[in-house]
């Protein structure tokens, strides 16, 4: 698959899904202490190194972005899908959102705070991650911080169908230590990691277990 090919497929499943992927996953934090937790912590650490804008890439419907906004950030929502924008814009008329890419983010160099990639980077194929996360390191100003929340795994699921849809759409799952690794390389060490078992409710059920990197763009670094 190309890089277009990529960004297409998954641009047209999430503008198919959107309406459906909002009402499933709606108030999905409200059982994930530990999730709101890690972006607690995460705000806190970006308050205190003075602020400034975050970028929430990968936003889909803005729940993460309204949930940063009211810890206290300044942040704005990037996502693929125009469809999955328009919702959010809807939704929280109050914020920003944007369509864009995370492999061309339209910010110029270090003008970001922080990045946060909640569950947004599953479907980059492997190859292209280093390219991902160099752009992170671009857009964040020294001493910037990056979330990066993702499915621990090993091996990839592959949609055609979701929520009575058609759609393309490749899950990828990584190890903790190879995120590590990439975003070492990037210019981006991670400094925290936190790693949970899987959640089961009655409206939820996780398989696999959920890893919350952050990492920082070191002071110093243009």
């Amino acid at each position: 698959m190309t890089e277009a090919d990529f960004l297409r497929a998954t641009r047209t499943s999430y503008d198919t899904l959107a309406a459906d992927y909002d009402e499933q996953f709606r108030d999905v934090l409200a059982g994930r202490p530990l999730d709101r937790a890690v972006l607690t912590g995460f705000a806190e650490s970006v308050r205190e190194d003075g602020g400034g804008p975050v970028a929430d890439v990968g936003c889909g419907p803005g729940r993460v972005t309204a949930h940063l906004h009211g810890l206290g950030l300044s942040v704005f929502g990037v996502d693929l899908s125009p469809g999955m924008v328009a919702l959010a814009r809807r939704e929280h008329p109050k914020l920003r959102f944007e369509e864009g890419s995370m492999l061309a983010l339209d910010q110029p160099d270090g003008s970001l705070a922080a990045v946060v990639a909640w569950y947004s980077t599953i479907h980059v194929p492997a190859e292209r991650l280093p390219e991902v996360f160099a752009e992170f390191h671009r857009v964040l100003a020294p001493g910037g911080r990056l979330l990066v929340a993702f499915q621990v795994g090993d091996d990839p699921l592959c949609f055609t169908e979701a929520f009575g849809h058609q759609v393309d759409l490749t899950f990828r799952r990584w190890r903790p230590d190879r995120i590590a690794e990439l975003l070492d390389r990037a210019g981006l060490p991670v400094h925290a990691r936190t790693v949970r078992e899987p959640v089961r409710t009655k409206s939820h059920t996780e398989s696999t277990p959920q890893a919350f990197l952050i990492a920082r763009k070191p002071v110093g670094h243009g």
